[in-house]
C-alpha cells in the first residue's frame, strides 16, 4: 500500500495575488522553503509538491495520480505552517477523515475511491469524517504574512534541511563570523574576503554554490539560497531571504526574493516580496513606512480598491517578471502585478494592474509579443526556456487585463 500527499487551494487564493497569479499556492517561498518544500519534509515524503492546478497551470505544475484501491493520499491546505504537532495529528487521521481549525481546512486523509473523486469532481467533504485541531495554528491569510514570518520560517526550516553544514570547520580566515547562533554554508560556497556573517539575532544560510562578495555584510536570520549572489559591500538585514539564482546588492531589510530576481545595485529595499524574474534598477528605493507613522492602505488585486492592511511596515509586493528603472522609486504599500515595466521620474501608481509599462505619468498596455521578447531573453541569460505552456500561462494573464 502506497502512501502520497497533495495540495488544495482554498477561498483565500485572491488574497495571495499577483504572487499565486503564475504558480499554486504551495509554491510560495516563506523561509527558506516554499510551503510545499516545508510540509513534505515535516511529513516525511520525498516526492515533489504536487496538487489539484487551475487551469493554466496544469502544463506547468504536477498534478496527483489516479490511486490504486489501496492506496491513499494525504491533502494539505499548505497556507497553513506544520510543526511536529499538528503533523503527528495528520499522521494519525483515519482514512476519509479532514482535520479542521474552526473554519480552516487544514488537511484530509483520503482513501483511493474518494481522492480519485477530488480529482474528477473537485474538492467535497460532505460525507468525510471531521475532526477539529484544538492547537493554535500558523496560517498565511495575507500576502504581507510572507515577509513577516519570514524570520521565523528561517530558523524552521533550518530544523528541516537534513544536508546543512556548520561553517565551523571553513576557511573563513579573512571573513568574520559572529556565530551566536548557528551559521550554515555549504561547502561550495563562496565567502569572499572582509564579509561579514553576524548572527548575533538568529541564524544564517548560505546555500550551495552561493557567494557572499567582498565587504557585504549579512545579519542573521537570514538565508542566502543556491547559487545566489550577494554583491560587494551589501547590507542584507535580518529577516530576509535571497532565494535561489538572485543576485542582491544595495540596502535590504526584511524582504523574500523567490528566486532568478536580481537587485544588483545600490537603492533600498523593505518589507517586501518578489517574485520570480524581477529585476530592480539601480538605485530603486521602495518606501515601506509612512512619514506620519500611520497605517499603510493596500489594494484589493480583484477590485483595485484601497482595504485597511493594518500594518505600519509594508513595502512593495511585486509579480514575476516585473522590472524598474534607474532610479524608480516605489511607495509605501505598492502592489506590482505580473510582467509590468516602472519607468518614471515619481512615484507610480501604488496599484498596478499586471501587463502595464508606466512612463512619468502615462500608462500603457505592454505588448504581449514585446513583453514575451524580453521575457525570453532574461530566462535565456539563466539557461532556463520559455516553454510554450509557460506562454500561454503569460497570455492568459495578459488576457485578463483587457
Amino acid at each position: 500500500m502506497a502512501q502520497i500527499i497533495s495540495f488544495i487551494e482554498d477561498n483565500s487564493l485572491k488574497n495571495l495575488f499577483p504572487l499565486t497569479l503564475t504558480r499554486p499556492i504551495y509554491d510560495l517561498r516563506v523561509g527558506i522553503l516554499t510551503l510545499g518544500e516545508k510540509w513534505i519534509k515535516t511529513l516525511g515524503f520525498t516526492d515533489q509538491p504536487m496538487g489539484l492546478q487551475r487551469k493554466y497551470l496544469k502544463k506547468l505544475f504536477p498534478e496527483p495520480p489516479v490511486l490504486e484501491s489501496d492506496d491513499s493520499c494525504i491533502w494539505i491546505n499548505p497556507r497553513v505552517f506544520p510543526d511536529k504537532a499538528l503533523a503527528n495529528q495528520i499522521q494519525k487521521l483515519p482514512p476519509n477523515s479532514v482535520l479542521m481549525d474552526k473554519t480552516t481546512l487544514i488537511a484530509a486523509h483520503l482513501a483511493a475511491d474518494v481522492h480519485n473523486g477530488w480529482l474528477t469532481n473537485g474538492i467535497d467533504t460532505s460525507d468525510l469524517k471531521e475532526l477539529t485541531h484544538s492547537e493554535s495554528i500558523k496560517v498565511l491569510d495575507n500576502i504581507w504574512q510572507i515577509f513577516q514570518f519570514n524570520g521565523d520560517e528561517i530558523k524552521n526550516d533550518l530544523e528541516l534541511i537534513n544536508d546543512k553544514k556548520l561553517a565551523l570547520n571553513g576557511d573563513y580566515k579573512h571573513a568574520v563570523l559572529v556565530d551566536d547562533y548557528p551559521i550554515y554554508i555549504d561547502e561550495e560556497a563562496i565567502i569572499e574576503p572582509g564579509a561579514i556573517l553576524y548572527a548575533e539575532k538568529g541564524p544564517i544560510y548560505v546555500g550551495k554554490g552561493a557567494r557572499i562578495m567582498a565587504n557585504a555584510v549579512v545579519r542573521g536570520p537570514s538565508a542566502v539560497c543556491e547559487s545566489s549572489v550577494v554583491k560587494m559591500g551589501a547590507k542584507i538585514y535580518q529577516d530576509t531571504t535571497i532565494g535561489p539564482v538572485c543576485k542582491v546588492g544595495g540596502e535590504v531589510s526584511n524582504v523574500v526574493f523567490h528566486s532568478y530576481s536580481n537587485k544588483s545595485h545600490d537603492g533600498y529595499a523593505g518589507n517586501s516580496v518578489f517574485g520570480q524574474w524581477c529585476n530592480l534598477g539601480a538605485d530603486t528605493n521602495t518606501s515601506n513606512l509612512k512619514n506620519n507613522y500611520s497605517n499603510v492602505r493596500f489594494r484589493d488585486w480583484e477590485s483595485g480598491e484601497e482595504i485597511e492592511s493594518g500594518q505600519q511596515f509594508l513595502g512593495t509586493i511585486m509579480g514575476d517578471h516585473s522590472k524598474t528603472g534607474i532610479n524608480a522609486m516605489l511607495n509605501t504599500g505598492t502592489l506590482c502585478g505580473v510582467c509590468c515595466n516602472l519607468f518614471s521620474d515619481g512615484y507610480p501608481p501604488k496599484y498596478v494592474p499586471s501587463f502595464s509599462w508606466i512612463s512619468g505619468n502615462d500608462i500603457a498596455s505592454y505588448h504581449f509579443e514585446k513583453a514575451i521578447e524580453a521575457m525570453e531573453k532574461m530566462m535565456e541569460r539563466r539557461d532556463v526556456e520559455l516553454t510554450p505552456a509557460y506562454k500561454d500561462l503569460m497570455h492568459s494573464i495578459f488576457k485578463s487585463t483587457l
